[in-house]
């Protein structure tokens, strides 16, 4: 009886599924970064050391966030909510090595040839800064549990990006690479958006934000990243 009315409870429901979409993020991350080692024609250890610290910070990340949902799903609040600070220490570190990583291969001519300089810089700063606001806003939500862990799945769906990038076969793209990768990320919202609808009888507020927020991004580096001024500031980053 008493596991028969567990099933039923619709927090639980909701908590198993977040962590359902947790480990969805991170096996996403594995399946990428493996073909992406699998690919590498050089010895990682030959690799500048940014590209290992943001590596590293990366996957910390991801696993922070696996370890958060499986906190919650098992009904270990007050454990989650102690180490929550670690989140947003581990998301700062994101965003500063995204931007060092992404000045570093502009100057090292390591753009992926599929991308322009201008998207690559803006898809990798605007994509960084996009990260930071969601985080920024599900932390300043944490006591509206609703918000908080909807904001902060929309937060995964742009940090995985790169992932996706090395699952997909982008050079088949060419320029519409970022509007391809747009769609793969939002997928995972939207399966979010349908287990709202499902379980709750409407999509969250949470869910729309994140949304608009990951268009608008799209848009701004497909206008922005052919632009005059952006390739003249990619090629001066490049050449500093």
């Amino acid at each position: 009886m008493a596991t028969t009315a567990l099933s039923r409870d619709p927090v639980s429901a909701e908590r198993a599924f977040f962590f359902r979409m947790a480990i969805a993020f991170a096996a996403t991350v594995v399946v990428g970064f493996s073909l992406s080692y699998a690919r590498m024609t050089q010895p990682p250890s030959t690799l500048p050391i940014q590209i290992h610290l943001h590596a590293m910070v990366f996957v910390s990340w991801v696993g922070f966030y696996l370890v958060q949902n499986g906190l919650v799903a098992t009904g270990s609040i007050a454990i989650h909510r102690r180490v929550g600070a670690v989140g947003g220490v581990l998301a700062a570190l994101m965003v500063v090595l995204g931007i060092v990583v992404t000045v570093m291969c502009l100057r090292r001519g390591a753009v992926p040839f599929f991308f322009t300089p201008g998207v690559f810089l803006l898809l990798d700063v605007l994509g960084v800064a996009l990260f930071a606001a969601l985080v920024g806003a599900a932390i300043g939500r944490r006591n509206r549990p609703d918000w908080h862990k909807r904001l902060m799945l929309c937060a995964m769906a742009v940090v995985i990006s790169p992932a996706l990038g090395r699952i997909l076969p982008m050079p088949l793209f060419g320029i519409w690479s970022p509007v391809v990768v747009y769609v793969a990320s939002m997928l995972y919202i939207v399966a979010a958006m349908v287990y709202d609808v499902r379980a709750r009888g409407s999509i969250h507020p949470a869910y729309w934000w994140g949304t608009a927020g990951q268009t608008v991004f799209v848009v701004i580096v497909m206008l922005g990243g052919f632009s005059a001024p952006v390739i003249a500031l990619a090629d001066w980053i490049a050449r500093a």
